[in-house]
């Protein structure tokens, strides 16, 4: 069963169309500026109380303060912390040491070679997802994740006309999808319902 988690959602709009479609994961990216997607906590708070509880809400962290990462967990307004910059083992420990038990951390790794799969192998994190770079919706070499010994996330440049080849070639715990659900930078309903239902298929 491939989870499936639709990733950079900012708008009440793009709520109302996870909603339909009920991936499993919806991520929100916070307090990144440099990202088109970043949205502020108190947004987190307002975007992710329209989520239905059927769907676990991920906040998408680079290098932030694990102080408001954990208040974030421990106020259940997410479900999951995905960490997607430098964030190391001690940050990792130090973040467990502020969550409850079964708050869900997933790292992010950079995948451009054997030893960063290895790397992300030996990650203390729940979960691990592997992407191309720091979500430009860039795929990168499929060879590698086959050296995966744990379930982990693949992400990086899918879309409706790769994703079944990916999941048939890597069969990857779940798959991550952002920029390929959208039309003009903006999430498309469509696109959303279209690739939520190829992975329902056959999951």
């Amino acid at each position: 069963m491939t989870r499936i988690k639709i990733c950079g959602l900012s708008r009440e709009e793009d709520i109302a169309c996870v909603n339909m479609a009920l991936p499993d994961y919806a991520g929100f990216i916070v307090n990144y500026p440099k990202s088109k997607r970043n949205i502020t906590p108190s947004r987190l708070r307002l975007l992710s109380s329209m989520l239905d509880k059927r769907i676990v809400a991920v906040g998408v962290f680079v290098d932030e303060d694990e102080a408001l990462v954990g208040q974030l967990l421990n106020e259940r307004i997410i479900g999951a912390a995905q960490l997607h910059g430098s964030e190391d083992e001690d940050y990792i420990r130090r973040l467990r040491g502020l969550v409850p038990k079964g708050a869900v951390i997933i790292k992010a790794f950079k995948i451009k070679s054997k030893e960063d799969i290895l790397a992300a192998g030996k990650s203390s994190a729940d979960m691990v997802l592997l992407d191309g770079g720091a979500g430009d919706g860039k795929v990168f070499d499929w060879t590698l994740p086959k050296m995966m010994d744990r379930p982990y996330f693949l992400a990086g440049g899918l879309n409706e006309e790769n994703i079944r080849q990916a999941r048939e070639a890597l069969h990857p715990w779940g798959m991550d999808v952002s920029s390929g659900v959208e039309t003009d930078g903006r999430k498309d309903g469509d696109k959303i319902c279209r690739i939520v239902d190829i992975l329902r298929k056959n999951r």
